[in-house]
């Protein structure tokens, strides 16, 4: 259930042009990260400190069953393998588990773990990512240094846009200098 007096945000992020409104806190460049709560694919309950002490990419996508969330998932897999292992990548979708898991079995995808934000809806509104008008996620980055602060974050102008992997891999690497 959305809190009445959550932020509501216009004009920063667009549905195949049609403006929609954002929902939550925005999450912004320095901000402690907020603690997330969001479901695995055998339905179990991961949060963002389980990743305490390394540098967490979170991509951020609506729906994996759509081509430009399928290419999101796709590059961020074959990143994480230039990445060291102090550098995890996590998707976050409304999707259900399952769907997220059918798509990376069928994808051959290992290198990243898939999320569900759909039981509480908890990233979308501690983040800003919630779309009012869909419940989707808007998509984006957010990359988290190894002490929970937030480094760098990019919601894209519109929902078939790509997020500019290469700004998000280069906050990465700066954080690990």
């Amino acid at each position: 259930m959305i809190n009445l007096t959550t932020i509501e945000r216009k004009n920063l992020f667009a549905v195949k042009g049609n403006p929609v409104t954002l929902l939550g806190n925005p999450v912004k460049i320095g901000d402690t990260a907020p603690e997330i709560v969001a479901s695995d694919l055998a339905l179990k309950d991961v949060t963002l400190s389980d990743f305490h002490g390394k540098v967490v990419v979170l991509s951020v996508f609506p729906s994996i069953d759509t081509p430009v969330c399928a290419n999101q998932a796709r590059a961020f897999n074959k990143k994480a393998t230039e990445l060291s292992d102090d550098v995890v990548i996590l998707t976050i979708s409304k999707d259900l588990p399952f769907a997220l898991g059918r798509f990376c079995a069928a994808e051959g995808i290992k290198n990243i773990h898939t999320l569900s934000d759909f039981k509480f809806s908890r990233f979308g509104l501690e983040y800003g990512f919630l779309v009012k008008e869909n419940q989707l996620l808007a998509r984006g980055v957010v990359v988290i240094d190894k002490s929970g602060i937030v480094r760098y974050v990019e919601i894209t102008k519109d929902i078939v846009d790509e997020p500019d992997y290469d700004k998000a891999i280069a906050a990465v690497k700066v954080i690990l200098g």
